[in-house]
């Protein structure tokens, strides 16, 4: 696998995040009812840093949660010695019900991480929304899913991946796209 090319640097990066905080205010006529939840493990970064920029732009707090979906993917591959699923955990700090609950997660790719977090949700709660957020949509939807704020769509090939970087768990922001080795 070998870098094809930057798509995000790290300012463009603030810029998509900043442009996605503004969407979510202006969607939602401010930020009243609603909350902000990353799916792990970028989307909890992702969401943080959105978090902060939208409490710039309107003096309040957004409430974040932390959504683990692992249990609810199809194609379970975490798992323990005795074969059952591994859980980290999710932390969701307020009630969901009747709340615009805001989906943040890094990359919009086949749609099955995204549906796997909405059936997460709905067992959690019964939200009055949900609304997606991602850094990038890369095409190749599987399920019918799509994201109502995104920082940059990049089309690939199947012979593609995209790889998000945050200075939180990688000691960089960028976002590249890999060409795989066959």
């Amino acid at each position: 696998m070998h870098e094809k090319a930057i798509v995000l640097d790290e300012q463009a990066i603030r810029r998509a995040l900043t442009r996605i905080a503004h969407e979510i205010i202006e969607r939602n006529k401010g930020i009243e009812g609603c909350v902000l939840i990353g799916i792990k493990t970028r989307g909890i970064f992702l969401a943080k840093r959105l978090a902060e920029r939208i409490k710039q732009f309107e003096g309040k707090e957004i409430p974040v949660g932390e959504l683990d979906i692992t249990l609810y993917r199809d194609d379970l591959s975490t798992k323990t010695h005795d074969g059952e699923p591994l859980v980290k955990g999710s932390d969701i700090p307020v009630e969901i019900n009747n709340k615009k609950v805001i989906l943040v997660d890094d990359v919009l790719y086949t749609g099955r991480t995204v549906r796997a977090a909405m059936d997460a949700l709905i067992d959690m709660g019964r939200p009055s929304q949900i609304q997606l957020a991602v850094l990038v949509d890369r095409g190749h939807r599987e399920l019918p899913i799509r994201a109502d704020y995104v920082g940059k769509n990049v089309p690939t090939s199947q012979a593609e991946k995209i790889a998000v970087h945050l200075s939180e768990v990688d000691s960089k922001d960028q976002v590249s796209i890999y060409e795989l080795n066959e």
